[in-house]
């Protein structure tokens, strides 16, 4: 039976508490999930498992995954010593349509608002299956935090208004980074170009870097 949403943040937790030191696989298993060889094919199978199991409503839409609490759902790969081994999706960066945005009614903020992280070791040795999910933990950035992901979100939704998204690269951002989100190169969309006519070009993301979920887990584990 599919689980049913969570109506409470102790509900919502208890629920983390509960998968806490359990296998991939074992919790595919529980719930007749079938678990990939490897997830280079698929790589939002696990995320989907988790928000599966935790009773996550939102889907694709604009909005956090737990909608009714406000909160969002991320899970993080991590290595034998605790440190993040990927990027971390945020939500699609928008790039027409950009005038009158600002940090405060942007997504990437609605999103990172309220974040239940999720790590989960996934060094490559380790087959999907036994991957073991981590303590699960309630975070929401500080004064500092939301003033550096402000800054980089600023910096390059101004290039992409100014139609100089060719300029933007995974180089840009102290904490947050913006790069091509496309399953192939087939893929485009509407951008604005550099004297403001519309161009095609990939789609792009917004994604944290591990240097800022690194701190995350510090700040959360005391490592």
């Amino acid at each position: 039976m599919r689980p049913t949403k969570p109506h409470s943040i102790n509900q919502l937790m208890q629920r983390v508490n509960d998968i806490a030191g359990l296998t991939l696989g074992q919790l595919a298993n529980k719930y007749q999930f079938k678990t990939p060889e490897d997830l280079l094919r698929e790589k939002g199978w696990t995320g989907q498992l988790i928000e599966y199991v935790l009773g996550a409503t939102a889907g694709s839409k604009p909005m956090p995954d737990f909608e009714e609490l406000g909160i969002e759902l991320k899970t993080l790969p991590i290595s034998y010593k605790g440190t993040p081994l990927e990027t971390t999706f945020v939500s699609v960066t928008p790039l027409i349509n950009v005038t009158g945005m600002t940090w405060h009614n942007s997504h990437v903020r609605n999103k990172l608002n309220h974040v239940l992280w999720i790590p989960i070791l996934g060094e490559r040795d380790i087959t999907p299956f036994d991957r073991t999910i981590g303590s699960g933990f309630l975070w929401q950035p500080n004064a500092e935090q939301d003033a550096l992901l402000q800054r980089d979100w600023e910096e390059q939704m101004e290039l992409i208004a100014l139609g100089r998204i060719n300029e933007i690269s995974g180089h840009l951002g102290d904490v947050m980074q913006i790069r091509p989100k496309a399953a192939n190169s087939k893929v485009v969309t509407d951008a604005i170009g550099p004297n403001g006519q519309i161009i095609k070009t990939l789609p792009r993301g917004f994604y944290l870097k591990t240097t800022f979920t690194a701190e995350i887990l510090k700040q959360q584990f005391q490592l």
